[in-house]
């Protein structure tokens, strides 16, 4: 696979089996980087070999993550723990180790999305509504574990990120307090994203990333 061999010219060097560049950096998350092809592999069948690439690189963000629990948006931005989004930072990823629990069965991975989900819960609720980075799309990585565990708590959890939205989103986009999004109106940045997470809260064992969990 195009994909694997591509990862494996640019990985190994700096202790990651695989790696990627886009637009001169090494992105680790789920928009441009590693969490989001990883990801993608998963939804393969893989040799035995890449399913270990895969394995040993999300094995490799996890040693590497900030003591707090959140990731380096890329390998050249290891010192600023500041974004909480799913395109970079501990949501994304823990979607994806999500994923990777369910793929592997392996306790670290799931332990991982967990702590993740603790950075999302106390760092997350952010000044933007979308599903790209914003309220709505962190909702999300507790969807996931929900669905994953079946723990009540993350329900709860997301029930607090969407009630928040509900009750008080439009009025801090009137006045200015919240961001709406460059594209008002989309999924991913707009108010889109947050009538997702709406139709997604109706059934949560049903519930799913846009255009990220499958």
């Amino acid at each position: 696979m195009e994909i694997l061999n591509s990862g494996r010219k640019l990985g190994g060097k700096g202790g990651s089996p695989l790696m990627f560049e886009w637009y001169g950096e090494k992105y680790w998350g789920a928009a441009h980087g590693l969490a989001g092809i990883t990801h993608m592999l998963m939804d393969f069948e893989l040799t035995s070999d890449a399913r270990e690439d895969v394995r040993g690189t999300l094995k490799y963000m996890i040693k590497n993550r900030f003591p707090g629990g959140n990731y380096p948006a890329s390998e050249e931005d290891t010192k600023r723990d500041i974004l909480i989004h799913w395109c970079h930072g501990a949501p994304g990823i823990a979607l994806t180790l999500v994923k990777a629990a369910e793929v592997f069965g392996d306790e670290e991975f799931l332990e991982a999305a967990m702590n993740a989900a603790e950075v999302v819960w106390n760092r997350g609720l952010l000044k933007r509504v979308g599903i790209c980075h914003g309220i709505s799309g962190n909702a999300y990585v507790f969807l996931s574990l929900y669905r994953l565990t079946g723990i009540v708590e993350y329900l709860y959890r997301a029930k607090a990120f969407a009630c928040f939205l509900l009750d008080r989103a439009h009025v801090l986009m009137s006045s200015g307090e919240m961001h709406g999004g460059d594209v008002p109106f989309s999924l991913f940045e707009g108010v889109g994203g947050m009538a997702y997470l709406f139709l997604d809260m109706i059934q949560p064992r049903s519930s799913r990333f846009p255009a990220y969990e499958l």
